[in-house]
């Protein structure tokens, strides 16, 4: 049976096994943004070369969406980035494991399904309401 400790996610092969994720989600998500961010790009480009009366161009309205979508992921992305880094701080400060609310534990289980939580799943639960 695994004490306390262990089952908020707190052992250190937890954490080893968590960082080691961490750093992949990093990576994925750096490549996402280098991948959306050409995608950027080329759109800006296209749209520089069109005219710019998207009301009267059956393409404008096309273009405005795609580059507001493509500006929204992006933007999901950067902070998706930022909860990573976030994680990744608490996890060399030894508080991973430790509600951001009320400074309980915060399960293994929801850690390894979500690294980047801050709170246990009863604040979560309670911040949703």
């Amino acid at each position: 049976m695994e004490d306390d400790t262990e089952s908020a996610g707190g052992s250190p092969a937890r954490w080893t096994a968590a960082t080691e994720r961490i750093n992949e989600d990093r990576v994925a998500t750096e490549r996402l943004i280098s991948s959306l961010t050409r995608l950027w790009d080329g759109v800006v480009e296209a749209a520089a070369l069109t005219s710019n009366d998207d009301e009267h161009d059956p393409e404008g309205a096309t273009v405005a969406f795609e580059r507001a979508h493509l500006r929204d992921v992006l933007k999901q992305a950067h902070a998706d980035l930022d909860d990573l880094d976030r994680a990744a701080r608490r996890i060399a400060a030894g508080t991973y494991s430790t509600c951001e609310r009320c400074g309980g534990p915060i399960s293994a289980g929801r850690l390894s399904a979500r690294p980047t939580a801050t709170t246990c799943i009863t604040c979560a639960s309670k911040a949703t309401r």
